[in-house]
């Protein structure tokens, strides 16, 4: 019998769990989203721990060398963005004087100041470098060995990547004369500093991008065939592998070292120009890029293992990747293309005494 209560209202008995499918129905479906809920959170847990592990190994190797560097200098082309400010940084943490040699002296002030200022070492410097232009590197290297006492690491980081097809000041096709040509007239420029400072070391950035390249020796600025961006950088990054290996044939007993290495594919400001060539590409993998590219922190962990790492001088003009010795491509290990690149340089840039 149905109770009245006050107000006239109805008041129904509470049904048990027994007598009606209500109840049931609604504890099915609780239990069902319940375990909707664990299997989610069973596929949110596993794709974390995934994206953990490919994050760790897409980093690559750590240079855990804890050697200092107090009273070296360090000289880093390119140092105001990217692996070159970061690889300023760490050195500079090391008690280094550091010249970081840039293009864009507004950019350097603010990228020198922040690291003085992480760091608290205050001993770090610009200087004004455009790799593009012979004019500019003599003046640098004029300035530099006039000012500075010693040289014991030059890191040969900056660079351009599948940019239109320019010309330099000199005439030089923009990748092979920056990435190549100006590194290699700085580098013969300072030897006389970095023989004085022996033992020391040149680091040059080059890029796995090397495999598959040629030096076309009849064509080398590509006024006879057809520009390729690609190309031309891929040229460029196997004459940084050639580059280095004669200079270690050639330093060989000097007591001055000489590396090329990958750092490994980084978020940087040098893809800009991928993505001026193919824009959709460039939106279609900016999201990706932050599981699948290195931090410049990361990105600059090989160039520090190479000038740091005690005993490699063992490995002179050998090639490195995550901070492991590495085979170059078979086109990287050519020393008569690499004695006739030599040559062929000093000739372009007016180089008549090499060591």
């Amino acid at each position: 019998m149905k109770a009245a209560a006050p107000g006239g209202f109805l008041v129904l008995p509470w049904r048990s769990g027994g007598g009606g499918g209500g109840s049931s129905d609604l504890g099915a479906e609780e239990e069902g989203q319940g375990g909707l809920l664990l299997k989610c959170g069973a596929v949110l847990g596993v794709t974390l721990i995934c994206v953990a592990v490919l994050r760790k190994w897409i980093a690559g190797g750590v240079c855990r060398c804890a050697v200092r560097l107090d009273g070296k200098t360090v000289l880093i082309t390119g140092a105001n963005t990217g692996i070159g400010k970061e690889t300023s940084r760490d050195l500079a943490r090391r008690g280094a004087r550091v010249v970081m040699a840039c293009r864009d002296l507004a950019r350097a002030e603010q990228a020198a100041e922040e690291i003085r200022r992480s760091t608290g070492n205050g001993n770090v410097v610009i200087r004004h470098l455009d790799l593009a232009s012979i004019y500019s590197v003599k003046q640098f290297a004029k300035e530099f060995l006039d000012s500075e006492d010693r040289l014991d690491i030059l890191i040969n980081n900056a660079g351009v990547m599948m940019c239109p097809k320019w010309l330099t000041e000199d005439g030089f096709e923009t990748q092979l004369g920056v990435n190549h040509l100006g590194h290699f007239m700085l580098t013969n420029l300072l030897l006389p500093k970095l023989k004085s400072s022996a033992p020391s070391r040149v680091i040059n950035v080059s890029s796995m991008v090397h495999r598959g390249g040629r030096i076309d020796f009849d064509d080398l600025f590509f006024s006879k065939r057809p520009y390729s961006p690609l190309e031309s950088y891929r040229q460029s990054k196997l004459a940084n592998i050639l580059f280095s290996r004669e200079l270690a044939r050639r330093l060989r007993g000097s007591g001055v070292s000489s590396f090329s290495l990958h750092p490994g594919v980084i978020r940087t400001e040098l893809s800009r120009h991928v993505e001026g060539w193919f824009p959709l590409l460039g939106v279609l993998l900016r999201l990706p890029s932050l599981l699948l590219m290195k931090t410049p922190t990361q990105g600059c962990q090989t160039t520090l293992y190479c000038a740091l790492m005690p005993g490699l001088e063992r490995l002179s003009g050998r090639y490195f990747s995550d901070c492991a010795e590495q085979d170059p491509a078979p086109e990287g290990q050519d020393n008569v293309a690499a004695g006739k690149l030599w040559e062929e340089s000093a000739r372009l840039v007016g180089l008549k005494d090499t060591c």
